[in-house]
């Protein structure tokens, strides 16, 4: 993690103090021995103290302790502001992106086949022009439409089949 390469490279501070969270969501400190705040945690990071939490109940925490340690020394700080706004448009662009990526995942996933179903839907396409094309050239009508070597008089009447001329 590049992230915590940086935060290592922060001067060495005190051992790790462990805090231990309660069911009930108090924190107790072990090395005092007391029920601590988050405030007091604050005050205790702020002041070079470092803090690890006996275990984490959902998996890998999202921020690391180095990470959230530099965080919170950064409260008071000049540079406050401008790492808030950092955050924010990080985070921001993050979920943008991941809002593109589900979505191109999705419709991949819903229709796989989408492609195939395009080109025989083209195919479809194509060869009900084709045969429109065939059939137009085979008709009667154009030939008339166009005038090719019908004479402009009407033809006779034909006899119905099986009736005799009289």
């Amino acid at each position: 993690m590049p992230c915590q390469r940086v935060l290592e490279g922060l001067p060495n501070m005190a051992e790790e103090r462990l805090i231990r969270k309660y069911a009930n969501r108090r924190l107790y400190d072990a090395h005092d021995s007391r029920h601590v705040t988050l405030d007091d945690l604050r005050k205790l990071i702020a002041g070079g103290q470092r803090i690890k939490a006996s275990q984490e109940q959902f998996g890998t925490p999202v921020l690391s302790t180095q990470l959230l340690e530099a965080i919170i020394r950064f409260y008071g700080n000049p540079i406050q502001q401008m790492l808030t706004a950092y955050l924010e448009q990080s985070i921001g662009t993050l979920l943008r992106q991941q809002s593109v990526l589900q979505a191109e995942m999705a419709k991949a996933l819903e229709t796989p086949m989408a492609p195939l179903a395009e080109m025989a839907r083209q195919n479809m396409e194509m060869w009900a022009k084709m045969q429109a094309s065939m059939l137009s050239a085979f008709s009667p009508q154009n030939t008339a439409d166009k005038g090719t070597e019908k004479s402009e008089k009407p033809e006779k009447p034909r006899p119905e089949p099986g009736r005799r001329r009289g």
